[in-house]
């Protein structure tokens, strides 16, 4: 076929035009801007648009599907075109529906650890060299793109994000799936500027469910009462399956799993991963590994990308970055670094930076997030939120959101690095949280700090 892409640059795009184009697709495209690393990736394969911008002229009739991006406008130019010539217009998940729909789907949903779960599964079955298909939302060590396309994958795992498909078409992405075996790992109030309120989110993860094929099968976790009020109500016919944190210890800085052969050592820590491992264990025992091969397996994953990744260590201070960005995520992960290395003092430092986080009234949301933490840090940009176009929030309603009186707060990123690289870390564990990179930190620099 030949594809062309409004928006080719963006993280999922960019990953599903190279999965196209290996695929043997013809694959066009274009964007006003590419980033690393995606610009060198789309180079690298001859994807690279010759110039940035939109072009109208580039879509023509022999354009058998254009595919579009949520950083396009609903008035784009090349989108504009391709309507009048009435060329067949899909969005990413439609896409993916499309090269999907004649095999067995899987999709991971959740407020958190849908990446986390889904590049478990992806590690088992590579482990295990049974093929196939996926998109998954970080890169994953083994694996040279976030999606992979297949004429003769039996199975699509795929990460079933919540927020909208695109400009165009303002479903969450999860509700075009249409999945024969589905896992539901927790919910928590998200994407505020997209779901006012919290009935309303919920009510997005009840579509989920109800959207899966008569028959099929739904593993869910039993530890979130969201979740299982979700699962009760659902109206399709399906199969439940549910889990709950396995058990384990922490012994000298490792977490040791039981298992019915003993305890075995694994290479991720904290209890919310521990919990999406028995998620990802019963969807790959639907997918044909038992759980003997499955334990053998996931012994050796590391993690995924961004997701309480170590990015330094000597013998007396150990360095975290992670994705965590919403109230649970925060929470859950503060907590996990607190467990893992109790005899140390656990420095925490979170970067408001989405528009949930930056809004006012879901500041709230965040009480008691950084409890776990020996010293907390929030950091935030005011420039952001005027680039974001929401109301001014201070230091006092960040202090006041936290709930905790020795909070630490940074609006300058030059004060904020100045803070990291002047503190003394000495038998320290020191976290950072954030979707963005705290006005602009060199994460490779803080090997200095060690």
């Amino acid at each position: 076929m030949r594809v062309h892409f409004i928006a080719i640059g963006g993280s999922a795009m960019h990953n599903l035009a190279l999965a196209l184009h290996e695929k043997g697709d013809e694959v066009s495209g274009s964007d006003d801007t590419i980033f690393e690393p995606s610009k060198s990736r789309l180079a690298a394969q001859g994807l690279l648009p010759d110039a940035f911008g939109w072009y109208p002229e580039k879509i023509s009739t022999d354009i058998e599907a254009v595919i579009l991006g949520m950083h396009a406008k609903e008035d784009n130019p090349e989108l504009k075109r391709a309507q009048e010539l009435q060329i067949p217009i899909f969005s990413y998940p439609e896409y993916l529906y499309e090269q999907a729909k004649d095999k067995t789907r899987v999709v991971i949903g959740g407020s958190h650890g849908k990446t986390t779960i889904t590049s478990m599964i992806l590690h088992v079955m590579h482990y295990w060299e049974k093929e196939v298909d996926y998109m998954v939302g970080a890169q994953l060590e083994g694996f040279d793109t976030m999606v992979r396309l297949t004429n003769d994958a039996d199975f699509m795992v795929l990460e079933g994000d919540e927020y909208l498909s695109s400009p165009i078409d303002r479903r969450p992405k999860f509700h075009l799936y249409k999945p024969n075996i589905a896992l539901l790992s927790g919910i928590a109030w998200d994407h505020i500027n997209v779901f006012p309120t919290f009935d309303n989110y919920v009510e997005q993860f009840q579509i989920f469910v109800n959207s899966m094929t008569n028959g099929g099968a739904l593993v869910y976790n039993e530890e979130d009462q969201t979740v299982v009020d979700v699962v009760e109500n659902a109206t399709t016919h399906i199969k439940r399956y549910p889990y709950q944190t396995p058990s384990y210890t922490i012994v000298d800085g490792t977490t040791l799993l039981d298992t019915p052969d003993g305890q075995m050592p694994i290479e991720i820590f904290g209890k919310h991963n521990l919990n999406n491992l028995a998620g990802a264990k019963w969807i790959c025992q639907h997918m044909g590994v038992v759980e003997e091969e499955f334990y053998e397996a996931i012994a050796s994953f590391k993690g995924a990308s961004k997701r309480l990744e170590k990015i330094a260590e000597n013998a007396e201070t150990v360095i975290y970055k992670d994705f965590a960005h919403s109230p649970s995520k925060v929470a859950a992960t503060t907590r996990a670094m607190k467990d893992q290395y109790p005899h140390r003092k656990v420095i925490a430092c979170l970067e408001l930076h989405t528009y949930s986080s930056l809004n006012p009234e879901f500041l709230q949301e965040y009480k008691g997030a950084l409890a776990a933490a020996d010293t907390a840090v929030v950091f935030y940009s005011p420039h952001a939120v005027e680039i974001k176009k929401l109301d001014p929030i201070s230091s006092d309603q960040i202090a006041s959101a936290f709930e905790r009186d020795d909070l630490l707060i940074f609006t300058a990123p030059a004060a904020f690095k100045a803070y990291l690289f002047e503190m003394s870390l000495k038998n320290s564990a020191l976290l950072l949280m954030s979707s963005g990179n705290y006005g602009g930190l060199d994460f490779e620099q803080l090997q200095a700090l060690l």
